[in-house]
């Protein structure tokens, strides 16, 4: 494969937050191994690692190898970058099923398999720190780096000098030189040459390439990414209902396709940069069309088709789109027929529901009782006439009247019923 300029493509996609000097220069030359950290302290990683994910893809794309390490060593520690207490530390048994749950997330993104030159690895830095004991370590690592050196990294000062700051445990305070071996070790066994990151890992890294360099007598390079930001100040990768994840158990794909759906003018025009494989070309003409136009969203509907088909799939990407139209644009009762059970749920996630057992609907519910007596979605009788006379009432989107029973027929997934009045009032039967 034809090498391409890795820098330069960070570079136009907003990427590239600290590069180490010649770092360009390296990886034209040939085809260099490099790497970025993964914490394996959860089952699937979410959408805050995507950045990095992308990074390693669009390294891999450029003709160079990835690597992509799961600390399940430092995972062991707690990483005191970025934050402000010590988190908690997991057992091996853990750690090795979150692994395998994130060597299949980033399959999605990566090359494991082609047996091209380039081909991504998967690492974990536990196979390596096990067996290493604490005075092997201290008289052959940690000789080579001065408390001096360790004290001035930003993230050792700011838990040490930060407003009621606990300060730090040795434990915590020993992670970068953990981090650091990891860069040695990958530079003689796998000879990787360059560790990537977050703009908060730079000190980290760099006490990789110093022991590179007093250790192995060899040059490690650096780069790092800006950390991403919402325009209006909120932290990327969160919504109402915490972490948006990659797992579709966790975060389903429509729940998934809405936040990209949702993202601002302003960081669709950065998003779509950083999270697609979309060039540059395609992307400028996308955003100038998108201004020309602001009210179709073009940039927002093509930041999360191309997302969601990514991490999911085009299949479930499509589902999101039916969903979305379900619940904002014009649909049928045999749309609302063909969603799953989970789906359904998503998009009326907090819509009031009642029980009414199958057997009344089997016998055919009667639309007055369902609207009232049933379930209480309308006060009475007397209001549940009013609305239906009004035209105002349908089940599932299709208008009813006065004299309509609901029966199996009607059941979604053999168990809903959509209940509305006017365009946003809405009432979910459940049947039991």
């Amino acid at each position: 494969m034809q090498l391409k300029n890795f820098v330069e493509e960070l570079q136009w996609r907003g990427m590239v937050h600290d590069v180490m000097p010649e770092t360009e220069t390296h990886l034209m030359e040939q085809m260099r191994t490099a790497y970025i950290g993964f914490d394996p302290t959860a089952d699937s990683l979410h959408i805050g690692n995507l950045v990095p994910i992308m990074i390693l893809s669009f390294y891999q794309r450029c003709g160079h190898k990835p690597i992509a390490l799961v600390g399940g060593a430092t995972g062991m520690i707690g990483d005191p970058s970025g934050k402000s207490s010590e988190r908690n530390l997991l057992d091996e048994k853990t750690l090795r099923h979150n692994q395998e749950c994130v060597r299949g997330q980033l399959s999605q993104f990566l090359d494991f398999s082609s047996g091209a030159a380039n081909q991504a690895e998967l690492v974990n830095n536990y196979d390596w720190m096990k067996e290493f004991s604490f005075l092997d370590f201290i008289r052959d690592v940690g000789k080579h780096i001065t408390v001096n050196y360790m004290m001035a990294k930003d993230s050792v000062k700011s838990r040490l000098t930060g407003d009621g700051a606990d300060g730090m445990s040795f434990t915590e305070f020993t992670y970068q030189m953990v981090q650091g071996y990891d860069f040695l070790h990958l530079y003689k066994e796998k000879d990787v040459t360059l560790q990537m990151g977050g703009s908060d890992q730079w000190g980290n890294i760099t006490t990789g390439t110093e022991l590179v360099r007093r250790i192995a007598g060899g040059k490690g390079y650096a780069l790092t990414c800006p950390l991403i930001t919402k325009s209006d100040g909120s932290k990327f990768g969160k919504s109402e209902g915490g972490n948006v994840w990659l797992d579709a158990n966790r975060t389903s794909p429509y729940k998934f396709y809405q936040y990209w759906l949702n993202t601002s003018d302003e960081d669709a025009e950065k998003y779509i940069k950083i999270f697609t494989f979309l060039d540059k070309d395609t992307i400028e003409n996308l955003a100038t069309a998108h201004k020309e136009a602001p009210h179709m969203r073009l940039l927002q509907k093509r930041l999360a088709q191309e997302v969601t088909t990514t991490v999911h799939s085009e299949e479930e990407y499509e589902n999101a789109v039916k969903a979305s139209e379900i619940l904002f644009g014009k649909s049928s009762s045999e749309d609302l027929k063909a969603l799953n059970e989970k789906t359904f749920l998503d998009i009326f996630e907090g819509v009031p529901q009642a029980e009414v057992s199958e057997k009344e609907i089997e016998n055919g519910l009667d639309i007055i009782g369902a609207l009232a007596e049933k379930t209480g979605f309308l006060k009475s009788n007397g209001e549940a006439r009013r609305a239906l006379k009004e035209n105002s009432i349908s089940v599932n989107r299709e208008k009813v009247s006065e004299g309509y029973s609901i029966t199996s027929n009607d059941l979604i997934n053999g168990r809903f019923v959509l209940l509305q009045r006017g365009k946003k009032n809405y009432f979910i039967i459940k049947a039991i």
